[in-house]
């Protein structure tokens, strides 16, 4: 059984639910397993199984798409076409050397994320063989009766079955902020796609209420599909991928200069063409860190199993710098600032006296309604179980859901009392006042009561209530003329690390922002209880009738925005970034969304809604802000090592590019055959794949780091040139002291130049004394490893011959090694004046 053809179900809108279901093979019971099997898609069943995003050829491939390795690939094919196979042999050996390591480094990490990921992997209740059962989300197959509920992401287009006060967000579909109401139904078949009601589509989000769908279309057949077919683009390029980017430019530019410069010079001097064209190429790869996406990606996806075992998933692994890189957090402070365990302290009449028939209204409008679970109707629906109430004799009749706009929830019941149904709306305060009928001085009275209670740090609702004329439906327009019951406070006290946690963050130079929709008084209470500014406030009122111009002067400014909307907070984490800072956003709520989407790095946690979770870029197992401060030492740590790669391996290499460059025109014979420059680049290489498990020093741990194009330039040519000068003093005394034939030079000159590649590692690793700093271990000893070999390769018999090496002589060697000592030192001189003038940068 094959998923029935995409025209069987055109404008699905406009059929009947029973011959769209027959059509598709289902009815109110869902589909069977075995059918639900065959319709599977393949690239949903790998997504099921957890196997790597990339095939594993497709990624071997992509391992030869570098045109370096192009370049080297055509000079092994230029050798072989002149029959100089040992040279052809030698070329492909170390490409494929290089490319397999890669290849292995980058499926490892693959494997390695795809396992955090699948951790994250999302879910959808879905009816089959008539019972319910939670299903990946990728396993939705057309045909499948699915449940939805606030929260959730919808799976694919679909027909709605049955709905119960069901809105649905689908801003990312028809840019409409408001969330759409759907029923079931039928509709023409020209009906607007933002028309379609009795519809749901692929990645939009339900908001309340709750529904049974019949699923029509999944993947490319989607709306959404459709959109993303027409539309495609890569994702917005992070700002540590376009630094990579930005870098490889430079040394492309670099490298094409030298290779030109060689071959002319060597054209000029009459050398044999080929010799010139490997040598020329050989540079090429040198001056070219070729390893660093694998480097990239062992350095990441080695932090974010790091970052996991502490409780920080990482679904994005640019995030990891993007983490470390954030300057401000905003948060909610539910959870994170609060314990998140809200318990009902007291339920009170208008004038601030206990009443127990403000529970009980209260109790039955959270027992019963079906919207969006919180933990402030879980309270009540505790408190009550508690006093014993109950919802027997009570049967709901309708339901006007919760939104984000009215800040109100209401439920109408039927309590078999004859003067009517019971209406009953329980809100925000200002919400549900300005629906009731309240006599001025009373109304004055409950405000203050409302303050003086907010200021003691109570979350403070109001409950109404009003008797009406039973009819079959009610509205909005229904909630006017109530009745003001009384006030409910719960108390979600600070918690007791969240002082220290919000100064150990601070140390690290993030500055904490929080950004909530419960009130300024409440907002105020914990920001006094964890040490911030109180007084450094903004109200979504206050924000509504503002300027973008006067918000980003205002937003570095502020530490609470209190009484905010969805919108308003993405529009103040983009105020944030416009004057320069690094924004994470922790969230996990459906209201959290749009500015998790917007920030730098959206940072949620693994209880939180479908939506909010699928918009972040970092997940947290426990919602916690010591976790977070973990997650950013981390993140900088990551970073930091990737960094040491790029500086320590593009700085020895350009200082041994340009010696090679500058004694091409002066030596009777080339410093180095490519075949030995290429060894030589492997081998330094292999010691750079441990940097990832190097230790970093506490300061550059204290600031967020960014990529500095013209740092990394300034530190190449600076460390480069101290290179070169030693490579020069090297050439001299192998040709006017030893007086070195051509095998001898290019043995001697091999040997100083991959131990100082190496010894320069353990120097340039750390900004302090080398000496003060250890180095990670096993970065140590595979450091010690390869310098082992490169003083044993000119004795190595048959191999040393292989490469054109010979054995060197006490005397020789014995300064070749003075050389490298005196380059350390040399080295770890010039860091200290480097750092000394370097002007500190930080995002």
């Amino acid at each position: 059984m094959q998923t029935p053809n995409a025209a069987d179900s055109a404008a699905f809108w406009s059929r009947g639910a029973d011959e769209l279901a027959a059509r598709l093979g289902s009815g109110p019971s869902g589909l069977s397993g075995a059918a639900a099997a065959l319709r599977l898609r393949p690239e949903a069943h790998e997504r099921i199984a957890g196997r790597p995003a990339r095939a594993a050829l497709r990624l071997l491939a992509r391992q030869f798409r570098s045109p370096l390795v192009l370049i080297l690939v055509l000079a092994a094919a230029v050798s072989s076409v002149l029959r100089n196979w040992t040279e052809a042999a030698i070329i492909l050996a170390i490409v494929l050397g290089s490319t397999l390591l890669g290849f292995a480094q980058e499926y490892r990490a693959d494997a390695a994320v795809a396992a955090l990921r699948r951790r994250l992997a999302l879910s959808v209740r879905t009816l089959r063989d008539g019972v319910e059962q939670s299903v990946p989300a990728p396993g939705v197959v057309p045909g499948d009766v699915v449940l939805l509920a606030a929260g959730n992401l919808v799976p694919g287009d679909g027909r709605v079955l049955e709905a119960r006060d069901f809105l649905v967000t689908e801003a990312s579909l028809t840019g409409e902020s408001f969330p759409v109401e759907k029923r079931p139904g039928m509709l023409p078949p020209g009906t607007p796609l933002a028309q379609r009601t009795n519809c749901v589509f692929l990645g939009t989000s339900v908001r309340s209420g709750s529904a049974r769908v019949l699923v029509v279309h999944t993947g490319p057949e989607t709306a959404y599909g459709a959109v993303a077919a027409r539309l495609a683009a890569p994702p917005p390029e992070s700002d540590f991928a376009r630094g990579v980017r930005q870098f490889g430019g430079m040394l492309m530019r670099l490298m094409i200069f030298i290779v030109l410069f060689v071959l002319v010079v060597n054209a000029l001097l009459g050398r044999a063409p080929l010799d010139s064209l490997l040598f020329a190429v050989a540079l090429a790869v040198g001056i070219t860190p070729e390893l660093l996406p694998a480097i990239v990606s062992v350095t990441l996806s080695r932090g974010a199993r790091e970052m996991a075992r502490r409780g920080v998933i990482v679904r994005r692994l640019d995030a990891i710098e993007d983490l470390g890189g954030m300057d401000v957090l905003c948060t909610d402070k539910t959870g994170t600032l609060t314990t998140g365990v809200v318990a009902l302290d007291a339920a009170l009449d208008p004038e601030g006296r206990p009443d127990a028939e403000v529970g009980r209204l209260a109790f039955l409008n959270a027992a019963l309604e079906t919207g969006i679970d919180n933990p402030l109707d879980a309270a009540l629906v505790a408190a009550g179980a508690k006093l014993g109430l109950s919802t027997a004799g009570v049967r709901k009749v309708d339901e006007i859901p919760y939104d984000f706009i009215r800040k109100r929830l209401t439920v109408v019941l039927d309590d078999g009392d004859p003067a009517g149904h019971l209406i009953v709306t329980k809100g925000a305060f200002a919400a549900v006042l300005e629906i009731c009928a309240v006599a001025p001085q009373a109304r004055e009275r409950c405000a203050a009561l409302y303050r003086e209670k907010s200021t003691q740090g109570y979350r403070v609702l109001a409950v109404a209530a009003r008797r009406c004329a039973p009819r079959p439906r009610y509205a909005r327009e229904d909630e006017t003329g109530m009745r003001l019951a009384g006030l409910l406070l719960f108390f979600d006290p600070p918690k007791a690390d969240a002082a220290r946690a919000v100064a150990d963050l601070a140390a690290l130079g993030v500055a904490v922002k929080v950004i909530t929709g419960d009130n300024r008084h409440v907002a105020g209470h914990v920001a006094r209880a964890i040490g911030l500014d109180a007084g450094a406030l903004l109200t979504g009122e206050d924000i509504a009738g503002m300027r973008d111009e006067s918000l980003w002067h205002l937003a570095e400014r502020t530490a609470f925005f209190v009484e905010v909307d969805p919108q308003q907070k993405e529009r103040i984490v983009r105020a944030l970034q416009r004057t320069g800072h690094a924004v994470g956003y922790l969230g996990d709520g459906i209201n959290d969304a749009p500015a998790l989407h917007a920030a730098d790095v959206g940072i949620s946690v693994d209880r939180a809604v479908d939506v909010a979770r699928e918009s972040a870029d970092v997940v947290l197992l426990q919602s916690d802000l010591d976790v977070l401060r973990r997650g950013v030492v981390d993140g900088r740590a990551t970073f930091a090592n990737t960094l040491k790669y790029i500086g320590i391996t593009t700085s020895a290499n350009f200082g041994n590019m340009v010696s090679m460059a500058l004694a091409t025109p002066l030596l009777p014979f080339l410093p180095l055959a490519a075949k030995q420059i290429l060894l030589n680049n492997f081998l330094s290489d292999l010691p750079s794949m441990a940097i990832s498990t190097d230790r970093v020093d506490a300061e550059r741990l204290q600031r967020a780091q960014r990529w500095d194009l013209a740092a990394v330039r300034r530190y190449m040519i600076v460390f480069g040139l101290v290179s070169t000068a030693f490579d020069l003093l090297s050439f001299a005394l192998l040709l006017r002291v030893f007086g070195a034939d051509e095998a001898t030079f290019q043995t001697a000159w091999f040997v100083i130049s991959l131990l100082t590649e190496l010894a320069v590692v353990l120097v340039l690793r750390t900004r302090g004394p080398a000496w003060r700093s250890a180095p990670g271990r096993l970065l140590l000893w595979t450091t010690a490893a390869v310098c082992a070999v490169a003083l044993a390769l000119p004795y190595a018999g048959g191999f040393a011959a292989l490469f054109g090496f010979v054995p060197l002589g006490a005397p020789l060697m014995a300064t070749a090694l003075a050389i490298v000592a005196a380059y350390v030192a040399a080295t770890e001189a010039a860091k200290r004046r480097f750092y000394a003038a370097a002007t500190p940068r930080g995002r």
